[in-house]
């Protein structure tokens, strides 16, 4: 059955908001935990964007990619993560209509997210097949277009999806509601568009990257069981680079799969069926963690990324030329 099938009294009646049963202590520690995952989600993708940023020597075609999924994840922890948590902890939606459409046109970050995961697959994957093509087209003006057109045709798309089914034009809202309510062709529409073109373009070209990287590594041992000049030695490290590369889209993907597939799963399933407030909650709030792991993840693996931390910290960025800062050495 159709969400939109369900008469009024119905929808009210189902999404009534229930009592508080927790204690004061267990609240205030549910608010306290959230303020931190929200702390950190924010902060750490902000280092990540003023790296990018500020820094001339990380002005590249894939940290552009970085870059635009750094954003998505600040804008998460900024305007989504605050209110699904909340929304949790309360059990009900306490901002009104106004709100809850803003929340669900935000919520195209998810797919901000998907399609910029992608993008970097095929980067990665122009990069490692044909090195000399990638250095001739792809620059990171090109790069810049094609992600700004990416934000606009998700947001246009997720504008369009609450618009045609009519979410901007309801009267009345339950209290305590915050949903959509989509077609069966939107919903078949937003699968394609939202879950299996990305996720089949991801699986595709970093299966493909991987095979590529397992070429270039077998080749790398090759040449170190030969005395090899100059040139041949730049090649290695430029291969090594690109495999390394490889290693963190890997991370990226895995972690991206492990956050969000739950929740697309979960909202195949429910599709057209009024959702189990319970399960709708935990599935999406950890998609959102995905925004919070990601910059440890740069951490961990960018010895960049940590010299930028140590510099954005330590205050020097504020310093006379210190975009021109080896940070890649």
């Amino acid at each position: 059955m159709n969400l939109t099938e369900f008469n009024q009294s119905d929808r009210c009646e189902h999404f009534s908001c229930p009592e508080r049963t927790v204690s004061t202590a267990v609240y205030i520690l549910l608010y306290v935990c959230s303020a931190a995952v929200v702390l950190l989600t924010v902060c750490g993708n902000m280092l990540v964007i003023i790296s990018v940023f500020h820094f001339k020597q990380l002005h590249t075609p894939t940290n552009t990619l970085v870059l635009s999924l750094a954003v998505s994840d600040f804008l998460v922890g900024i305007f989504l993560m605050p209110l699904i948590l909340i929304w949790t902890i309360e059990s009900c939606w306490i901002f009104g209509r106004y709100f809850c459409s803003i929340y669900w046109l935000v919520s195209g970050l998810l797919i901000i997210s998907s399609y910029t995961i992608a993008q970097i697959a095929v980067d990665r994957y122009l990069a490692l097949s044909n090195p000399f093509l990638y250095m001739k087209i792809v620059s990171v003006r090109i790069t810049c277009v094609v992600t700004i057109f990416n934000w606009c045709i998700v947001l246009g798309y997720t504008t369009a999806i609450l618009y045609f089914n009519g979410n901007f034009k309801r009267s009345v809202m339950c209290p305590g509601e915050c949903f959509i309510f989509v077609s069966e062709v939107w919903a078949l529409i937003d699968l394609v568009f939202s879950f299996i073109f990305p996720l089949s373009v991801i699986i595709i070209l970093y299966t493909l990257v991987f095979v590529i990287a397992k070429k270039h590594a077998t080749a790398i041992r090759e040449l170190n069981n030969h005395t090899r000049p100059k040139a041949q030695k730049i090649t290695s490290h430029s291969m090594k680079s690109e495999r390394k590369a490889a290693k963190v889209l890997g991370i990226l993907v895995s972690v991206f799969l492990v956050c969000l597939l739950p929740y697309f799963i979960y909202s195949l399933l429910v599709n057209g069926i009024v959702f189990k407030l319970g399960t709708f909650w935990k599935v999406v709030i950890i998609s959102y963690f995905n925004s919070t792991i990601n910059p440890f993840i740069y951490a961990l693996i960018y010895p960049w990324f940590r010299r930028c931390i140590k510099l954005i910290i330590t205050l020097q960025i504020f310093q006379t030329d210190s975009a021109l800062i080896n940070v890649l050495s």
